[in-house]
């Protein structure tokens, strides 16, 4: 008999947590290169206020993306170094609760990355990012990427190009999901009237809930291959 489906999430959940705070290898790598791109960036655009408003959101969204693509490939490399992919394959589980546990893994430690990035980009940039709005569209768009990213992680892991096989396969996928989330992050940043921009988070949440519901059935073949 299977063991409970949400008790072996969090478990998951529990056992990636607890090594990343004893290590700080992932939310390290991701918050150094973070940290480097938004200082880079804040040099390459010497641009006017409105120009850089246009443009930081850009940055922001980048900058995350490619955080995460780190924050994964690391996350499951770590799991296949370790034998844990196999051990877990063995036992009597659901798959999808794999996916469920790794996800959520993977959900927090980028959303602790754009969550920091927000005051940091406020200071470099000059424009203030941090409101309710803001943080509600990176929650978003984070649950987007790490929805499609744990799953094209978990099926690359395997393949000896993968640190170069991920972001190909990756950012094509969450393109729909960066596009609306870089929209919304925008208005917000130029305060648009909600009615102008109101409908990118819908938009944001419909895709949301497409790749999540796919991811989450079809980990299960993609894992066993």
């Amino acid at each position: 008999m299977k063991t409970g489906f949400f008790a072996v999430a969090f478990a998951i959940l529990r056992k990636d947590l607890i090594a990343e705070v004893r290590s700080r290898e992932i939310i390290g790598v991701m918050g150094l290169y973070a940290l480097l791109a938004v200082i880079i960036f804040s040099f390459a655009l010497e641009l006017d206020r409105i120009a850089r408003q246009e443009a930081i959101a850009g940055v922001l969204w980048v900058t995350v993306t490619f955080a995460s693509i780190l924050g994964l490939n690391r996350s499951m490399n770590s799991e296949r170094e370790q034998g844990n992919i196999d051990a877990m394959l063995l036992a009597p589980i659901d798959r999808a609760a794999i996916f469920l546990g790794k996800f959520l893994g993977n959900f927090l430690l980028v959303l602790v990355v754009g969550l920091v990035l927000l005051p940091l980009m406020t200071i470099l940039y000059n424009i203030n990012m941090i409101s309710l709005w803001m943080v509600g569209i990176l929650v978003l768009g984070t649950f987007g990427i790490c929805s499609t990213g744990t799953l094209l992680s978990a099926m690359t892991v395997q393949t000896r190009a993968r640190d170069a096989l991920l972001p190909i396969a990756l950012l094509p996928v969450v393109l729909p999901v960066l596009m609306a989330a870089v929209k919304a992050s925008t208005a917000i940043l130029a305060d648009a009237p909600l009615e102008d921009w109101q409908s990118w988070p819908q938009i944001l949440l419909v895709i949301n809930v497409i790749y999540f519901v796919l991811c989450y059935f079809v980990f299960e073949y993609a894992i066993e291959e």
